[in-house]
């Protein structure tokens, strides 16, 4: 990713030299514009929501920290003893990150890579890095490849449902072709507008279904207060 398409990785940057950031824009055609609190990629663990929490109490082994951002993770999980690899495709974010001390740290795409880890940790619904659900049978294909036997990828995520709940409580899911949880964001941070792309956040039951189907097994660690939860993808024994 070039610096100047980077609008994520330069408010991470300001944040880190200045102690504040500028609004960090996230326009969407689904929704209206959102700012994304910068402050958060630099949670120390007291601060993490229990869902993030409960991720890191539950990591071992050789583990990778999938987009790390500003490496809140894997500052603490360093500072643990883990043998953490933090990685993200932010230029600027690995830069932060190597001056806030993290060891080992690449400026990488996940699905280049083939050395082996023991945990994957996918935080902040990381899962939905692969753009669409129709994309996951490849993204069970490349987590047999990096996945250590007895491994396990840990994440969470959150079922949109809820934003098609009437006044009654009812919800009435889209008729769509595309899955309901599928989005398109762009960022944009001071006069740097980042290239537009497809994420999503995918309820518990399909992503168990996707998972069965590539030879794995999902359990739910943790459930949070609105339509979130945390989740561990096992390979079936």
């Amino acid at each position: 990713m070039k610096k100047e398409k980077d609008p994520m990785g330069r408010a991470i940057a300001d944040y880190w030299k200045y102690k504040k950031a500028d609004t960090l824009v996230v326009h969407s055609p689904m929704f209206d514009d959102d700012e994304f609190p910068v402050e958060v990629l630099f949670r120390n663990y007291q601060e993490m929501p229990p869902l993030e929490q409960t991720a890191l109490q539950h990591t071992y082994g050789k583990t990778l920290d999938v987009g790390a951002g500003a490496g809140c993770h894997s500052l603490y999980l360093q500072e643990k003893g883990v043998d953490v690899t933090a990685i993200d495709i932010s230029p600027l974010s690995v830069k932060v990150m190597k001056e806030r001390g993290i060891k080992k740290v690449l400026e990488q795409d996940f699905f280049t890579l083939t050395e082996q880890y023991e945990t994957l940790l996918m935080l902040m619904n990381g899962i939905g890095m692969s753009g669409t659900v129709d994309k996951l049978p490849e993204f069970f294909k490349h987590l047999d490849r990096v996945l250590a036997p007895g491994g396990q990828l840990i994440f969470d995520s959150s079922d949109l449902c809820y934003l098609f709940e009437d006044e009654d409580g009812i919800i009435e899911l889209p008729d769509q072709d595309n899955y309901y949880g599928e989005v398109i964001y762009q960022m944009e941070y001071k006069d740097t507008l980042g290239e537009p792309f497809h994420w999503f956040y995918i309820d518990a039951d399909t992503l168990d279904q996707y998972a069965r189907e590539a030879g794995y097994e999902l359990e739910i660690l943790r459930l949070g207060d609105h339509y979130d939860y945390l989740a561990r993808i096992t390979k079936k024994s």
